[in-house]
């Protein structure tokens, strides 16, 4: 599908910064050639991987509405990251979103970024994730990806390397990025090389460990996201938010989760998006609760997991037809409780090589140790913590029935 994207063939150049996005904009929008002088670039700064600008023309007589109506989401890789990322995946999964009408339509791919549709709305907070009727809105919106995206158009059994981790699995897939990322770690050095190979062997005893996790309605991998941080969730103006989403069309969604309010809320940045167990994407989500700081005093509670999964189960089982079962839900709460470090050893490694390439002002390096001492954590919880020894933080948190 990624095929059929239009390229134009240029690059975003951080040093001409303004010049080069804008030969980008007027090769996606010719008709604003001779205005382009009211072409505005709004910068944000909410990721840590990639270089994002809105860009509006920003023509008098027009509401904020209209100029909006006509934005364009101009985002430009950073230095590297095709070591981590696969970008005509990404594109491909773009795509199948937005005929699903659960991303933006997908304008063009350039040589170094992508152009799409700008979706109107307020990026969120940590502190935003942690509200009742935002992570209620969330919880559907995974639902949304996870029972109604086929992972056979961005995924098929295929040789490589990587997915001799996860032999018969679709590729690729959560364990075969995972497996990438650690065969592109430096091995310059014995300490280096001795790294690698540790991960490597953690990673073969998580895949022993999870990698059979049977899912809900026998699913043990979906569509997941995989990268729902604060930033990439998107709170949809009310005028626009049934409207602007696939649940518009679904009754079963619709009548499943509508006891308790919520924000209807999209989802952005598709760059990591992959066949996961629907376990890990939302651990994964969890984690992010306490931001880039990792502030594991923020994490949710177990009160808050079981609105939360509750959410998710009533629109995931409402989507697919199927009868809310008690037993799903305990099954979730576990595979949830139990990939709970899995996140950790993810961005962990992703961390350890972003430390070595990325131009971009983030102490990769401490936060590669903040997150693996998350999956070790939680596998010294798994194996049976040494008697005595001091409970951490975040292990603490989880094991918190209410705030």
């Amino acid at each position: 599908m990624a095929e059929h994207i239009r390229l134009i063939d240029l690059y975003y150049d951080n040093a001409e910064s303004h010049d080069s996005a804008l030969a980008l904009i007027l090769a996606l929008r010719p008709e604003w050639e001779e205005t382009k002088e009211s072409v505005e670039f709004v910068r944000f700064k909410d990721g840590i991987t990639n270089t994002l600008f809105k860009a509006i023309n920003n023509l008098p007589g027009l509401s904020e509405y209209e100029i909006d109506q006509e934005a364009v989401l101009l985002r430009a890789y950073g230095r590297g990251t095709q070591v981590l990322i696969d970008r005509d995946c990404e594109a491909t999964s773009h795509s199948v979103l937005a005929n699903y009408k659960l991303a933006p339509p997908l304008l063009a791919r350039f040589n170094n970024g992508l152009l799409y549709k700008y979706i109107a709305g307020k990026v969120c907070s940590p502190e935003d994730l942690r509200r009742p009727e935002i992570w209620r809105g969330v919880a559907r919106r995974i639902a949304e990806y996870h029972a109604t995206l086929p992972i056979s158009a961005v995924s098929a059994i295929r040789p490589d390397t990587a997915n001799e981790i996860a032999p018969g699995k679709p590729s690729p897939n959560v364990w075969t990025v995972m497996q990438k990322w650690i065969l592109a770690l430096p091995t310059n050095t014995d300490e280096k090389k001795q790294r690698q190979t540790r991960l490597q062997s953690e990673l073969e005893w998580l895949v022993k460990e999870l990698g059979d996790t049977p899912g809900i309605g026998g699913r043990p991998l979906v569509f997941g996201h995989c990268d729902l941080l604060s930033g990439n969730v998107i709170v949809l103006p009310h005028s626009d938010s049934i409207s602007e989403s696939s649940t518009s069309s679904s009754p079963a969604l619709s009548a499943a989760s509508s006891e308790l309010p919520f924000a209807p809320v999209s989802f952005i940045d598709y760059e990591y998006a992959t066949p996961s167990p629907q376990a890990f994407d939302i651990a994964n989500h969890f984690a992010e609760w306490g931001g880039f700081g990792c502030d594991f005093t923020k994490l949710p509670t177990r009160s808050q997991r079981h609105d939360f999964l509750s959410t998710y189960l009533n629109a995931y089982n409402g989507l697919l037809g199927r009868e809310s079962d008690p037993q799903d839900f305990d099954q979730l709460f576990e595979e949830v409780d139990i990939f709970r470090g899995a996140p950790g050893f993810y961005w962990g490694i992703w961390a350890l090589i972003q430390a070595t390439i990325s131009q971009i002002d983030f102490d990769y390096a401490s936060y590669a140790e903040i997150r693996l001492s998350e999956y070790f954590d939680w596998k010294d919880a798994l194996q049976g913590r040494a008697p005595g020894a001091e409970i951490p933080i975040r292990e603490a948190r989880w094991a918190t029935e209410e705030d």
